[in-house]
């Protein structure tokens, strides 16, 4: 769960909170198949976990079960990706192995990231009501907290035992029956980048 926010920290390891990764357990059961991208300081203790540099979730196959992804938030200069790129390996994921995926991240309802990956392909989702949600960094959980609004998202095809479990930390809703507007013209937005509006 390296979730680097290279515009607020050089720091890459931005752990998901202990009671998350509960709810998260309790979604699925008590376990978690795969963590993508792990690190060190995790407690998501997923069965398999992909950890920089010895194997890179981008690059890797996800196909397990149940995933749970805290992504890299900022960019990753050093291997040319973003976050954006995380949005659609997920998207590919699930099309592709029909599998339950959770994912932390920032809200950022405006990028073509959430438009594309998002809104037509995800189950339902919980905007969190913490303020500055506390990531673990570096081992520790005693932090000012993240500088952006977070939430989870769900891919899958039984989001029930999603919204039981997350609808105590935020608004839970599933993407079933709402309305859209027709496909956008892709180009238009491509260009934007959710870490230079913020």
């Amino acid at each position: 769960m390296s979730a680097g926010r290279q515009a607020i920290t050089v720091n890459k390891d931005w752990c998901t909170p202990q009671k998350y990764v509960d709810a998260v357990k309790r979604v699925w059961g008590g376990k978690i198949d795969l963590d993508p991208c792990s690190s060190i300081y995790s407690v998501v203790n997923a069965e398999t976990e992909f950890l920089l540099p010895e194997k890179d979730g981008l690059l890797e196959e996800w196909d397990y079960p149940t995933i749970y992804v805290n992504p890299p938030y900022g960019n990753d200069k050093e291997r040319g990706t973003a976050i954006r790129d995380w949005f659609k390996k997920i998207s590919v994921t699930y099309k592709k192995f029909n599998n339950e995926i959770i994912a932390l991240v920032p809200v950022a309802t405006n990028t073509s990231h959430w438009k594309k990956y998002v809104y037509p392909i995800a189950g339902a989702i919980c905007f969190l009501y913490d303020t500055r949600l506390k990531f673990i960094i570096g081992g520790t959980d005693d932090n000012k907290g993240a500088p952006m609004s977070c939430c989870v998202i769900y891919y899958g095809n039984n989001p029930t035992s999603f919204m039981k479990e997350f609808s105590s930390f935020g608004a839970a809703l599933t993407f079933n029956g709402i309305l859209f507007p027709a496909p956008i013209i892709e180009h238009e937005y491509e260009q934007i980048d959710f870490y230079n509006i913020i």
